[in-house]
């Protein structure tokens, strides 16, 4: 069953025009998201993964992921849009950049199945996409520093994090298709 889109709701026409614009809107959300920071303790945390995982879940598995490419090649080409202004595939944190598009992918593909309309299975795919990031990412990252500390430093201080964030997205966007009415 393919359910519609947040994105297709909003913006139904297609083709490849609509994709591009959504793919670049998409990147600078991220991109701005990545310069938010949220103290948190021990370290602070941004609001890039959760736009990441609510581009894939409006956007779908395949514009999702594409979108989340073209923020991974911006960054690669040197532009400063990851956290901090920064760039370049040299850093730490590159691994989680990459983990981004599968989990774009991964949770757009439970949206088009409608778990985007429901609050439970919606935590669900976001606490799975939080997972598909830190795959690639604690990998990366401990070529850079070592297993140990790259799960000390690269994933325990988020996981609190990444529960709230679940949890705006699986309110926020089922009040969505509320408001939009459901079809």
């Amino acid at each position: 069953m393919n359910a519609s889109l947040l994105s297709d709701r909003l913006w139904p026409q297609t083709g490849i025009a609509r994709n591009v614009v959504l793919a670049v809107l998409g990147s600078l959300l991220v991109t701005a998201a990545a310069q938010v920071n949220v103290p948190m303790l021990p370290v602070p945390m941004t609001l890039q993964s959760l736009a990441v995982l609510v581009i894939g879940a409006a956007y779908g598995a395949r514009l999702g992921a594409a979108t989340l490419a073209l923020y991974a090649l911006q960054g690669a080409l040197g532009l400063p849009v990851f956290a901090g202004f920064k760039s370049g595939v040299m850093l730490a944190s590159f691994g989680y950049v990459l983990g981004f598009i599968a989990a774009a992918y991964v949770v757009g593909y439970l949206a088009e199945r409608g778990w985007d309309r429901s609050p439970l299975k919606m935590f669900a795919a976001m606490m799975l996409g939080a997972v598909v990031i830190y795959v690639p990412g604690l990998i990366w990252l401990s070529a850079w520093i070592g297993a140990a500390k790259a799960f000390e430093f690269g994933l325990l201080p988020f996981i609190a994090g990444d529960v709230v964030k679940a949890a705006v997205a699986a309110l926020g966007f089922p009040a969505a298709w509320a408001l939009l009415g459901r079809r």
